[in-house]
């Protein structure tokens, strides 16, 4: 059966799901969208079919969010319950009907950015796992893990300036964006070093090339997917080969109880 974190949503189907839940998390900057285009890639010419969703994405209140976020009216409890509704619609009518059709989704980040969100501003652990209890376990978990200085020029070198909220900015840390930003930052990495060791994740070194960090989160999901792959980067010799790996200690979204 399909496996959450504690709570069964309505009408969840009891038999197997033959897709798999792939979540590629870290912070912005991390390389996480890049990342999941390249996976989406392999996969396809792999002959997966692929199905990616993410933050605010839901046609019921994602662009509810981006209003409540451009008048910074809101409360803390209220935008984790604007985003909980987001996940949750994903959930139901996009995730779980493409896990069901075999499909594999790729998660540019998941709950647990979420969980993190909220729990450094005011919400208990405790409160936001039973918020998130419902969420499938995904089958890997893999974490872009980057230094916050090249979060810091990878961002500054995109956008040109440090958004509003990825700096903190709504909790009063400092005057000066710069500076909320590290101790934003500092609070996440917290939050995330606990849920790494609580959910699992599969940390990769993020502060390197894309395709240095895509060479191993390929070998990851080959892992998962039970397959020999060849992991290689241009100028690198010899290339890698994985061995057939046992997969063990990774949560399923096809097997298991709720």
């Amino acid at each position: 059966m399909v496996r959450t974190y504690g709570t069964r949503i309505p009408n969840l189907p009891k038999r197997e799901l033959s897709g798999h839940l792939i979540v590629v998390e870290g912070a912005d900057g991390s390389g996480r969208t890049t990342e999941v285009e390249l996976l989406r890639e392999w996969l396809e010419i792999q002959g997966h079919p692929v199905v990616d969703t993410g933050l605010r994405r839901s046609t019921l209140v994602s662009k509810q969010i981006d209003r409540a976020k451009l008048g910074h009216t809101l409360g803390a409890t209220t935008m984790a319950l604007f985003y909980a509704g987001d996940f949750a619609d994903q959930l139901e009518n996009k995730i779980l009907p493409a896990l069901s059709a075999g499909s594999t989704v790729l998660a540019d980040r998941y709950i647990y950015t979420l969980m993190a969100r909220a729990i450094v501003r005011g919400a208990t652990r405790e409160y936001a796992q039973q918020l998130y209890a419902f969420a499938f376990e995904p089958d890997l978990i893999v974490f872009l893990d980057a230094r916050t200085d090249i979060l810091l020029h990878r961002a500054i070198a995109k956008y040109g300036s440090l958004d509003y909220w990825e700096s903190g900015m709504d909790l009063s840390l400092s005057r000066d964006r710069f500076e909320s930003f590290f101790a934003y930052q500092a609070l996440l990495k917290k939050e995330f070093d606990w849920m790494a060791k609580t959910y699992g994740f599969q940390r990769v070194d993020a502060n390197r090339t894309p395709l240095q960090v895509h060479r191993d989160v390929k070998a990851l999901v080959a892992a998962l997917f039970g397959k020999r792959v060849r992991v290689e980067i241009p100028g690198e010799t010899p290339p890698r080969v994985t061995p057939e790996p046992e997969v063990s200690g990774l949560g399923s979204v096809a097997s298991g109880n709720s």
